[in-house]
């Protein structure tokens, strides 16, 4: 069945490259007007051109998640324009460091936990009230595997995405008895610069294109999804959920 995402307005962060460049062509391409949050004006200009291309409406919002006030007007900005939101994808997120915990710089640790845990944070808090004002709000949450298998030398990224999994529970608990569906989706590996920067001996010919991943994703923001709090796996060409809150 095609995807009509024909009058909703969508967020996508980190969505000048990788997975969030990808989902946010899928979700314009179903009919959303797709809000693009990214740092790198470059890859959003080039974003736009596509989306334009191929018939679709997009709004550019250069902003480094860094920037907590930015986040904050975002949601406000959206509230003025839009009066409401259907979809959030929050998928910008950093690596950091793969290192030995007791190397970790502090630095590094601090601007981890800040763009993938506390700007997520500040992100739902910025736009919950919207999406609780559409008629079916989908919210995904992008995690990793890193958050269960606790990898060496992985601490720092495996700690963010283990938080950003609990926060996304906590918030599904809260708005159950809402319209509004809230999940997280844990891609893979894939082959994207985040990846390469992790495991710079592996071929990223032997890893999904992050299109790939984007058309798997992009189901998940459905009107037509019921299930809550989970936390969907790419398997088997599809997103499958395994892992349900206790």
């Amino acid at each position: 069945m095609t995807l009509d995402l024909t009058g909703r307005v969508a967020v996508v962060t980190g969505a000048s490259r990788g997975i969030g460049y990808f989902i946010a062509r899928e979700l314009a391409a179903a009919g959303a007007h797709v809000i693009a949050v990214a740092r790198t004006v470059g890859g959003l200009e080039e974003l736009d051109d596509q989306i334009k291309a191929a018939g679709g409406q997009a709004t550019l919002v250069p902003l480094d998640l860094a920037d907590m006030a930015g986040i904050d007007r975002l949601g406000g900005a959206i509230n003025e324009r839009w009066g409401k939101l259907d979809i959030l994808v929050a998928n910008a997120g950093v690596l950091g460091v793969i290192s030995p915990i007791g190397h970790v710089e502090a630095k590094t640790f601090e601007k981890v936990m800040t763009i993938n845990v506390t700007s997520t944070w500040r992100l739902i808090r910025s736009v919950d009230p919207l999406l609780r004002l559409s008629d079916a709000g989908r919210a995904i949450i992008l995690s990793s595997n890193a958050a269960h298998s606790a990898r060496a030398f992985w601490a720092p990224y495996a700690a963010s995405k283990a938080a950003v999994e609990t926060m996304m529970r906590s918030w599904a608990h809260e708005t159950q008895s809402l319209a509004l569906r809230v999940n997280a989706a844990d891609p893979g590996a894939t082959r994207t610069a985040m990846r390469a920067q992790a495991v710079p001996g592996e071929d990223p010919e032997t890893l999904p294109h992050p299109s790939e991943i984007a058309k798997r994703i992009v189901p998940l923001v459905s009107p037509e999804l019921r299930e809550t709090g989970l936390i969907f796996q790419a398997k088997h060409n599809r997103f499958v959920a395994y892992r349900q809150p206790e």
